[in-house]
């Protein structure tokens, strides 16, 4: 997973200026251009069959891996990326756990804190914490409590991921989850308002949804379809969590993300209706270009504008952090 420090300048690795999001039943690719105005030169969404990518968080995930990688192969080359060296890789949220850890007291040592995060979260995910890779890092710091946003995966669910942009000759720089990078879409997008607000992220196959406070993550919840627990139900639970333990009222804005597809037996607007219902608040879909000028290509569907928010997420952050 991508590495929670930040290491000076001097020390940096090159930034990657192209991602690669493997989901199930698709795979995209966006590159960013290198001027100062943030705009994605290059983009391509490609289909994978229905059993290529079945996203886990213990079993195999990659079922066939020649033809992941031959339809990267195929998008890059349909987006006119050639070579590329050093990727941003996004991976489904359903192949990682995330904690939010609560510390009074941080420890001096780096290695002291990951050992402390490996003991709070090893009795959350069903395997052994030492078959784990971790990332982290600090989310709010209120009242002298610091709470750190722990992303926990199996390392050798990891690595299916990683063997497919190897197979390109490609290096995984940084390996991170969908949500949080359409979540950095929608910070760099300048509509996130002040306060509270929500982002539902409809992928094919589960539902995340995150609660922010201005810019910091104070709740993620990850539902896999397969729990069959209706989207309305979601929104009502982490609304009663916003106001019980959160100590909110309405949320100031509220963004969904992904769907256009059909998910959820009536897609987008079902899904959006649902949670507008619920919440009493009016729901916006979140739309990548705000962030980021796509180039003219002609008609761009809903569906590739959803399928480039988590991508496109993942380049700006680490443009933002050069």
């Amino acid at each position: 997973m991508s590495p929670a420090l930040r290491l000076p300048s001097w020390l940096k690795p090159p930034q990657p200026d192209v991602a690669i999001e493997i989901a199930h039943r698709r795979l995209t690719v966006a590159q960013l251009g290198r001027g100062t105005a943030a705009v994605v030169t290059a983009y391509a969404s490609e289909t994978l069959p229905d059993d290529a990518v079945v996203p886990s968080l213990t079993g195999r995930n990659i079922a066939h891996p020649k033809v992941v990688s031959d339809t990267l192969k195929r998008a890059l080359e349909r987006a006119g990326i050639k070579s590329p060296t050093r990727v941003a890789l996004i991976v489904p949220d359903t192949v990682a756990r995330v904690s939010l850890l609560p510390f009074e007291q941080m420890p001096a040592r780096q290695s002291e804190l990951e050992q402390l995060i490996r003991w709070n979260v090893k009795k959350s995910v069903p395997f052994p914490v030492e078959d784990a890779v971790m990332s982290y890092v600090p989310t709010t710091v209120d009242g002298g409590i610091t709470t750190l946003a722990a992303v926990v995966s199996r390392r050798d669910v990891i690595a299916e991921y990683e063997a497919i942009t190897d197979a390109i000759g490609a290096h995984a720089g940084i390996v991170d989850i969908a949500s949080f990078n359409v979540v950095n879409t929608a910070l760099a997008s300048g509509m996130a308002p002040k306060g509270d607000w929500l982002i539902v992220c409809l992928a094919d196959g589960s539902t995340t949804i995150l609660i922010m406070r201005n810019a910091s993550l104070m709740f993620h919840r990850h539902k896999p379809a397969a729990d069959s627990e209706p989207l309305s139900a979601l929104v009502h639970q982490t609304a009663m969590y916003h106001e019980d333990r959160l100590g909110g009222t309405r949320f100031a804005r509220v963004f969904v993300s992904g769907g256009v597809g059909g998910i959820f037996g009536g897609g987008h607007d079902r899904a959006r209706q649902e949670i507008a219902t619920r919440l009493e608040a009016e729901v916006q879909a979140l739309d990548v270009r705000a962030a980021a000028a796509l180039t003219e290509r002609g008609t761009v569907s809903p569906e590739l504008l959803d399928a480039l928010a988590a991508p496109v997420g993942a380049l700006l952050r680490e443009r933002g952090a050069a």
